[in-house]
């Protein structure tokens, strides 16, 4: 045996150790009811190094998790929406320094809220930009100011929550700060205005059918409900109970298709996904996005004021992720889904599983630990020449 295959044995061994540890990991999770089941994928260099499904889709049933198990991935939806705006940016439909009410009337009349509870005109003008960054200063849709209004409901239409939300005041003037917000669900209308299709079609003919993504969509068809996991929460004194997290089940088309939340998504689908980023817009020979406008959306793109503002050292893309100054960026579900990218190791991690809370016990970041660990090993280990493209 020559002495670099018998590297590259050591190497794969040492790093599926890290491997079973991080599906150790998992299924004392599931042992512990801490969470019902996950689906785990990591991908090095464009090869799938780790796929791993533990623990139950449903107690009741016992239906088992695999890698066609579906879940709710919530705010993982914004990325994908990010890259459907800027196909459409490619192809000349707007520029990013485009006021907001050049395409969407309804914003020529908004508002900004004042301490005193007046309201005032704002002092800038929102652009295309400050929705993708989330400077626009609108709101998130669990905010008191929404949930009183009544701003957001999966059973209205996006025109009619345009309405709503141009109705309701901003938190502060457009570009003054950071406020993870709806705005990636004004995209989606936008997208609709701009391509002249509902936003969901759009994004199945220009991101799910190219990318090859065939259970991604914004419900559940009745053939595939069966793989459709439940999400729990944790019951005082332990154990697992049922969490209703929308009045409209993901079962049925909801009247709202939003661009913020709601997609429904495999860890092998979105991992095409991650994979399309990290190739820098391209996957199999099917360009998405130019590789320029890629790395453009995964830099930082907050002003240095409203970064440090935000606090903490991360920054956030035009691609609705965070940004870390290591250049790895990412982002998550609020049913416990998330998604890492380095472009450094060229490794994508994604963690999937439906709970609230979405990082019980900080599962995710000692998944993390444990696969940036196996990533590290092997990086020591491997003679970088042999294996640089």
């Amino acid at each position: 045996m020559s002495p670099f295959i018998a590297a590259v044995l050591l190497i794969a061994q040492l790093s599926a150790e890290r491997f079973n540890e991080a599906t150790a990991l998992l299924n004392q999770f599931v042992a512990d009811r801490k969470i019902a089941g996950a689906v785990a994928a990591v991908s090095r260099r464009g090869n799938v190094a780790y796929m791993q499904a533990a623990g139950v889709q449903d107690l009741d049933t016992g239906a088992p998790m695999t890698d066609r198990s579906l879940f709710r991935i919530y705010s993982m939806t914004k990325p994908v929406t990010a890259v459907a705006a800027m196909i459409l940016h490619e192809e000349g439909k707007f520029e990013l320094t485009d006021a907001v009410s050049k395409h969407l009337p309804e914003f020529k009349e908004v508002m900004v809220l004042q301490p005193d509870g007046t309201r005032r005109h704002p002092l800038t003008t929102m652009t295309v930009r400050d929705l993708f960054l989330h400077t626009s200063g609108l709101s998130h849709r669990t905010s008191e100011l929404y949930r009183t209004a009544g701003v957001r409901s999966r059973a209205i239409e996006l025109p009619q929550f345009i309405k709503n939300i141009t109705a309701a005041p901003l938190m502060e003037d457009p570009g003054a700060a950071f406020r993870y917000s709806e705005a990636t669900t004004v995209l989606g209308r936008l997208i609709e205005i701009w391509s002249g299709k509902p936003f969901d079609v759009f994004l199945n003919e220009r991101v799910f059918q190219p990318l090859g993504m065939v259970d991604t969509a914004f419900w559940v068809d009745p053939e595939k409900r069966s793989r459709l996991a439940t999400v729990y929460g944790p019951v005082q004194g332990g154990g697992l109970r049922v969490v209703e997290v929308e009045t409209v089940p993901f079962t049925e088309r909801p009247a709202l298709i939003e661009g913020a939340v709601g997609l429904v998504s495999t860890a092998p689908d979105f991992l095409r996904f991650c994979q399309m980023l990290l190739n820098k817009g391209e996957l199999n020979g099917v360009r998405i996005l130019s590789a320029g406008n890629v790395e453009m959306m995964t830099t930082n793109g907050l002003s240095p004021d409203v970064r440090a503002a935000r606090g903490g050292s991360m920054g956030w893309g035009l691609a609705n992720v965070n940004v870390a100054p290591s250049g790895e960026y990412g982002w998550d579900g609020t049913a416990g889904t998330i998604f890492w990218i380095n472009p450094n190791t060229q490794t994508i991690t994604i963690l999937m599983t439906q709970s609230s809370p979405a990082n019980p016990d900080s599962l995710r970041q000692r998944f993390k630990r444990l696969i940036d660990a196996a990533i590290a090993q092997v990086d020591r280990r491997f003679d970088r020449p042999f294996y640089r493209r």
